[in-house]
């Protein structure tokens, strides 16, 4: 008789709307407090474990890195009794717009958002979510003066404060350099073990989602570590299926693709549904919110 392999276990993670400029092509697109908290309760009912969250200007749309907005969500959230992981974007502070090719300074007041590690983190000091992500490196955006910024001192003073908080980073890479930087501060003892990170393929002009650049990253990711992947835009569900076979979790959300296929926008919950059906027709079960928790030590606070 022949031995089966123990059921592969997989959860996913859902980021319901991001910083981009998605807003005006999607109406699907959360923006308020009440939006995104919906958004992130359907996810979680539809299959997420892991709900990621910015948050934005209710009248305009905009990011906005408001401690209040992120409470405003999270109070929602409690009050639905729905279970799912809190994870914040901690990215917000970080964003430098510079000027012509010729005039680079002064920097463009427009976009530009730069503050210390402290105050990046205020939200995250206020609310203490179970996990929330470190973008791990410096990179160009898009094609004009936009840079986002995370220097090596930035990096470091975030990771030891969020360790002191009790909060679980995922380190976000872009690049096979930011995987590199994400080895070095867990080496620092800066990164509880276990380790999660979050593989950002196909993002320009970070680490492409070829197949030859994606398993360069994969191959130099710690054993012991745990990682999830995932690549924008039309390339955000065959990704789903990727990142199983090279052994990782899941990310899906609007924040990174807001078509559910060519032509048909796509809420939150649909691309999550889709993701469970992706996975589990692969043979992989869908891990909930407490084994998310039990398997990565987080601490749950509410709920």
């Amino acid at each position: 008789m022949t031995n089966l392999q123990p059921t592969r276990e997989v959860f996913i993670t859902c980021a319901v709307t991001g910083s981009g400029d998605t807003t005006g092509k999607s109406d699907k697109v959360p923006i308020t407090p009440q939006q995104i908290a919906d958004s992130c309760i359907e996810a979680a009912e539809a299959g997420a474990a892991i709900v990621h969250i910015h948050v934005r200007n209710p009248k305009t749309g905009v990011p906005a890195r408001d401690p209040a907005l992120y409470a405003k969500v999270v109070d929602i959230i409690r009050e639905s009794k729905v279970d799912m992981v809190i994870n914040f974007t901690a990215g917000m502070g970080g964003d430098l717009v510079f000027g012509s090719a010729e005039e680079p300074l002064p920097l463009k007041e427009e976009g530009t958002d730069m503050v210390g590690a402290s105050e990046r983190l205020d939200h995250v000091r206020n609310i203490l979510p179970e996990i929330c992500t470190i973008d791990c490196g410096t990179m160009n955006f898009g094609e004009g003066g936009y840079v986002m910024t995370n220097t090596p001192a930035v990096l470091k003073e975030m990771a030891a404060q969020v360790q002191a908080l009790g909060v679980k980073p995922e380190i976000e890479c872009f690049d096979t350099g930011h995987l590199q930087l994400a080895i070095w501060l867990k080496n620092q003892g800066l990164i509880d073990d276990p380790v999660m990170i979050q593989l950002c393929m196909g993002i320009p002009w970070g680490a492409p989602d070829d197949l030859h650049t994606f398993l360069a990253m994969t191959s130099s990711i710690p054993e012991d570590w745990t990682f999830s992947a995932f690549s924008i835009s039309r390339n955000q569900l065959p990704y789903v299926a990727l990142a199983v076979l090279a052994g990782g979790n899941i990310r899906v959300g609007l924040e990174d693709n807001i078509y559910l296929k060519r032509g048909v926008l796509a809420s939150n919950a649909d691309l999550v549904k889709k993701a469970v059906q992706t996975a589990e027709g692969m043979g992989c079960s869908i891990l909930g919110p407490q084994q998310v928790r039990d398997n990565l030590k987080l601490v749950k606070r509410w709920g």
